[in-house]
């Protein structure tokens, strides 16, 4: 990984659709010399090293908050623009979700379906399995925090790097497409182990690419 100019500072930009959890997912992503900036224009968030889709909400809330920009921020992350997605920010990378109308960006093939547990919504720790995401051994990540009812079913598992499993449902922990991150769960809340995660793909994306 190549290290930033020394006093060069780094944009990142979490996209604001009205999503809660701001201040927590900020202040995970915070580190010397990285600009954090909020914004709540979908295009005008494209204009960062790193754009970040935060978790809490709707997915047809998100997706109305997408529309105007939606075919301009697909195009910048099929042309490398890294990109975190967090819980319902992952659901958002797919083409839609049975929780309600509105079209996700469709960067993943698939769609975001009820989990199947009888107890919903899916509140509390984890474990992630099956993990091959080079991060998951970077920072030693394996108990997560989720709060979720949804989950994403890409047509190909092939984006998936891990796995979690609540009541025998099977569903994506991590996928990743070339710069593209999306996690499930928060890791903003997932204690010591969940900040690291966020704090390595922004050493990823800043530094070499994901």
């Amino acid at each position: 990984m190549t290290a930033s100019p020394a006093g060069r500072t780094r944009r990142v930009t979490i996209f604001d659709y009205g999503a809660g959890n701001l201040h927590s997912l900020a202040k995970a992503l915070a580190g010397p010399e990285i600009e954090i900036r909020i914004e709540t224009d979908p295009a005008e968030a494209l204009d960062t090293e790193l754009l970040v889709l935060p978790g809490v909400g709707a997915f047809t809330r998100g997706a109305e908050r997408l529309e105007s920009a939606r075919d301009a921020m697909r195009n910048a992350l099929e042309h490398g623009l890294p990109c975190l997605g967090v819980c319902l920010g992952m659901q958002l990378l797919f083409d839609g979700s049975d929780e309600g109308p509105g079209a996700g960006l469709g960067l993943l093939p698939g769609r975001v379906t009820r989990l199947g547990a009888a107890r919903l919504p899916h509140i509390g720790w984890n474990t992630v399995t099956d993990g091959t995401d080079p991060l998951l051994r970077e920072v030693h990540l394996r108990d997560t925090y989720y709060a979720h009812s949804f989950a994403c079913r890409p047509e190909s598992t092939d984006v998936v790097t891990a796995w979690t499993v609540v009541e025998g449902d099977r569903f994506p922990a991590i996928v990743r497409w070339h710069n593209t991150v999306g996690v499930q769960f928060h890791p903003e809340k997932s204690s010591a182990a969940g900040v690291r995660f966020v704090r390595a793909v922004v050493g990823a994306a800043l530094g070499a690419r994901i």
